[in-house]
């Protein structure tokens, strides 16, 4: 039986190569075709044990290079496409905003046309909580409007709705994810979490925005992946689906955890002045996706506790690229 074949955008990073892996070991019958620019937050080293797996290849090369993508979409003829190649660091996208336009915007809508010209049975764009802007109260649902608040929320937002204008007006059978805050091995040291890990790894201080107040809904990275594998097999053409695990937490209180796990107290913390626009709370209303069968699986104390672990165990990997910050 012939295998299917889907292109993943992006899969050396953080998510996507949690993705890779996860999807490999999940669809013994698909070839999986990575392309990823190998940015600074792209490693080739989250894919190291799976290089020569005969079900997989990867492809060096820029979402935004109209050729490039094209030829892959020709020669490789993939039936999904999960896209996943973005710019995703918010404080980045303050200081370069001009990046984060043209890799997620422009490189979505090359994406987009080369599916467009060459078909494909579905193409999922993975977005974010952060296109609805902060809530202070409720949670948002897929049929809110959007309402970003930084570069980078804009430039997804935007893409966000590209992805479905290619829907209404070409018919592409395109599907979304907008997930919450993602955390677990792998993600590069400028986020939260592993930033304020690796620094107390290496007796540094962390650098806790305001006071600490502003709250985000964690979610592990695998239950991320779940989901998204889970809503291209099951969701509707033309839909939209919240990601999100259900814990809210601020950001002085997971600092806390962190402490406490790498019995560290709270002189540990340095608190810095707040970045500009920067949300309060993002909150998913998750029934839609939960209707057809998802569920997160994992508990959050503990699936935090194997992220520090990871960390301590992959001490040099975090340390190395920490010198790019």
């Amino acid at each position: 039986m012939k295998k299917k074949k889907i292109l993943i955008t992006g899969g050396a990073g953080f998510i996507g190569s949690n993705f890779v892996h996860y999807f490999l070991k999940q669809h013994p019958n698909y070839k999986v075709v990575n392309l990823d620019l190998l940015t600074y937050a792209g490693r080739l080293e989250n894919l190291k044990d799976i290089e020569k797996d005969p079900r997989y290849r990867f492809i060096k090369g820029d979402i935004g290079d109209d050729k490039l993508v094209k030829d892959i979409f020709r020669k490789e003829r993939p039936d999904f496409v999960v896209h996943f190649a973005a710019e995703s660091f918010v404080d980045r996208s303050i200081s370069e905003p001009k990046i984060f336009v043209k890799t997620n915007v422009l490189g979505t809508q090359v994406l987009l046309e080369a599916a467009r010209i060459y078909g494909l049975k579905k193409f999922l764009f993975v977005s974010t909580d952060e296109a609805y802007g902060s809530i202070k109260k409720g949670k948002f649902k897929e049929t809110d409007p959007l309402n970003p608040s930084s570069p980078y929320s804009a430039s997804k937002a935007a893409a966000d709705l590209l992805t479905l204008s290619y829907y209404r007006t070409f018919n592409l059978p395109v599907l979304i994810t907008r997930s919450s805050n993602n955390f677990g091995p792998c993600q590069y040291p400028e986020k939260m979490i592993p930033l304020f890990i690796t620094n107390l790894l290496e007796n540094k201080k962390v650098p806790l925005y305001g006071a600490g107040e502003n709250v985000r809904d964690w979610i592990y990275v695998l239950d991320n992946c779940v989901a998204i594998d889970f809503i291209l097999h099951q969701g509707k053409i033309g839909e939209i689906y919240n990601i999100g695990s259900g814990h809210e937490l601020s950001n002085l209180k997971i600092t806390k955890m962190i402490l406490a796990e790498l019995s560290k107290d709270e002189s540990s913390i340095k608190y810095v002045k707040d970045r500009p626009g920067h949300d309060f709370r993002y909150a998913l209303e998750t029934k839609k996706i939960r209707k057809l069968g998802w569920r997160p699986k994992y508990n959050f104390k503990r699936a935090l506790k194997e992220t520090i672990n990871w960390y301590k165990n992959n001490f040099f990997w975090g340390k190395k690229l920490k010198q790019n910050i």
